[in-house]
């Protein structure tokens, strides 16, 4: 044990030199570091002028084609559905007959109607006269006022029930009519619901009837979109000018749509599931070329900035107070410009605020800088022009 403890006793010592040797070299190493950092040459970068360009912003969005109607035809009476008198799919007009139910009930109905009607009429017609009688023999003091008073009240009477007998009448005229039932508007049919045979009730459903022309289209914004576009039609009307906002849209093949549509109505609830706003846009289909239920896209130009600042999508980094580029000054200089930035349209970023055209914007070798730093614009775009 004594002959170890000289050389555990040295481990120390020889420990704290070589820390004092490598502290050593590191002093020795920074300076020579900051010495190299201040020797190096200025980066190169590529600048170019900031430039205003007329810019239109669009926006396409997905959507489903509706039918500008969609009708559900029913059974007003009830009864045994005797016939289908339009072909499935089939194109019909408002009016045109699409189903019979057996009618022979509701004609004995009105046959039976108009003889109730007949005897009220006949019970009115002998109340008339007998009021009639009375009330001139009252003038001549010939009977009392208590029958004058009752021949008033069966005339009154015979009169009322006429008036029902009347109703009852055009009550059974109308469900007769019923029993053929008609389309109520023009379209294109779609599948019958029950065969014929059915006995059915009155209100049970026998087809529907969808309105091809005009075609609906229905999409969703969201939310910033449907400002602007709120804004965009305030604005025009404002100004007077009542011209609808025009939509485009793009088939399933990939193909623009040859007519252009309008936006008839933009919700006015933002859904707070999806946070978008439903909105629908009207299209001519006389060709029925658009199906219901088909998928869609709709395009709509948002904005057009006439004087728009556009720079290279690029260009624009993230700095400690949001968005930012370089520009470059009259002694060489980079200096970083914070900016507010619009929508990005085919690569070109709108920016709304931070830059006048004019500017030497750095378009390359923007990464490694910073505020203040020297730089060497090794191209300049605006040379080429």
């Amino acid at each position: 044990m004594s002959a170890a403890s000289p050389a555990l006793a040295r481990k120390p010592k020889s420990i704290v030199t070589a820390i004092v040797v490598a502290l050593g070299l590191y002093g020795w190493t920074l300076p020579a570091l900051g010495q190299q950092q201040a020797d190096m040459p200025p980066p190169p970068v590529t600048v170019a002028p900031v430039e205003t360009a007329a810019v239109e912003v669009e926006g396409v969005y997905a959507g489903r084609a509706r039918g500008a109607r969609e009708v559900e035809v029913r059974a007003r009476v009830d009864g045994i559905l005797e016939e289908r008198l339009y072909r499935e799919g089939q194109v019909v007009n408002e009016g045109d007959a699409l189903f019979r139910i057996d009618p022979e009930p509701y004609e004995i109905a009105l046959r039976r109607a108009e003889a109730e009607r007949a005897n009220a009429q006949a019970a009115y017609n002998q109340a008339s006269r007998e009021w009639r009688r009375i009330a001139s023999l009252y003038e001549r003091d010939a009977v009392s006022q208590r029958e004058r008073d009752r021949a008033l009240s069966e005339f009154e009477l015979a009169e009322a029930q006429r008036a029902v007998a009347d109703a009852a009448v055009r009550d059974a005229q109308r469900n007769l009519r019923y029993t053929e039932v008609q389309a109520p508007l023009s379209g294109t049919t779609g599948l019958e619901v029950l065969p014929e045979g059915s006995l059915i009730e009155r209100g049970t459903l026998l087809t529907r009837i969808t309105r091809h022309d005009p075609i609906h289209v229905r999409f969703a914004l969201p939310e910033g979109d449907a400002a602007v576009q709120r804004a965009a039609r305030q604005a025009r009307l404002a100004a007077g000018d009542d011209h609808e906002y025009e939509a485009h849209l793009r088939l399933p093949d990939g193909t623009t749509y040859a007519h252009t549509g309008t936006v008839d109505f933009t919700d006015s609830t933002i859904d707070p599931r999806t946070g978008s706003v439903t909105a629908r846009a009207v299209f001519p289909n006389v060709e029925h070329r658009i199906v219901p239920g088909q998928f869609l896209r709709v395009r709509l130009l948002l904005e057009r900035h006439q004087d728009a600042v556009v720079v290279d999508e690029t260009a624009v980094g993230e700095g400690r107070e949001g968005p930012q580029v370089f520009v470059v000054d009259e002694e060489g200089t980079a200096r970083a410009r914070p900016v507010e930035l619009g929508p990005v349209v085919d690569g070109r970023q709108i920016i709304l605020d931070g830059l006048t055209p004019g500017e030497r914007l750095v378009v390359n070798g923007h990464v490694a800088l910073h505020d203040g730093m020297a730089v060497d614009v090794v191209a300049d775009r605006s040379d080429e022009e």
